[in-house]
C-alpha cells in the first residue's frame, strides 16, 4: 500500500512498511497453508489447505489475488457438493450437449449471460431453484421445447 503525503515543497511517496510486510504491524509475512473461511450464499464455508500469507507476530492473514480466486472457487465447489448442486463442469456439459450458447441458455432460463458464465467458471453458485430447472432441462426431454415456447 502506498500513501502519498503532500508537503509545501514537493509530493513524495511513502511506503508505511517494506514490501512483503504485514499491513498491520510491519513484520515480514510468511507463506502458510491452512483452513480459511469464505462466505457463499450467506454461509461461511471452511476450505482446507488454503495458501495465504500470515504474519508470525500478529497473525494477520493476507491473500494475494490468485489465492483469493482459488479460495472462492474451492468454497463454491464445497457449497455445491454440500447441497448436491450441479458442478460448474456439469452445467457447461449440459449446455454443450443441448447445443446452446451461454446467451441462448441464459435467455431460456430468464438469466443474464454473465450469470451463466460465472456459474460455468465456478465464480458463482446457482440457487437451488435454478439447479432444479437445469436438471429438468437435462432429465426431461420436453422441457427445452417448453422453455422455447415460453420465451417466444
Amino acid at each position: 500500500m502506498r500513501m502519498i503525503m503532500k508537503s509545501k515543497e514537493r509530493t513524495k511517496k511513502v511506503m508505511p512498511f517494506p514490501e512483503g510486510s504485514c499491513p498491520s504491524c510491519g513484520t515480514l509475512m510468511r507463506l502458510a497453508k491452512g483452513i480459511l473461511k469464505f462466505p457463499v450464499n450467506g454461509e461461511d464455508l471452511s476450505v482446507a489447505d488454503s495458501s495465504h500469507l500470515k504474519c508470525p507476530k500478529c497473525k494477520e492473514v493476507v491473500l494475494r489475488l490468485d489465492e483469493a480466486r482459488k479460495l472462492r472457487e474451492r468454497a463454491n465447489d464445497a457449497y455445491r457438493k454440500k447441497y448436491g448442486l450441479l458442478s460448474s463442469n456439469e452445467i457447461r456439459s449440459l449446455r454443450e450437449r443441448i447445443g446452446l450458447t451461454q446467451a441462448e441458455l441464459a435467455q431460456l432460463l430468464g438469466l443474464g449471460q454473465n450469470t451463466l458464465s460465472r456459474w460455468e467458471a465456478g465464480r458463482n453458485v446457482q440457487s437451488v431453484a435454478m439447479d432444479y430447472l437445469l436438471r429438468l432441462v437435462r432429465d426431461l426431454p420436453g422441457t427445452l421445447d417448453y422453455l422455447r415456447k415460453l420465451a417466444a
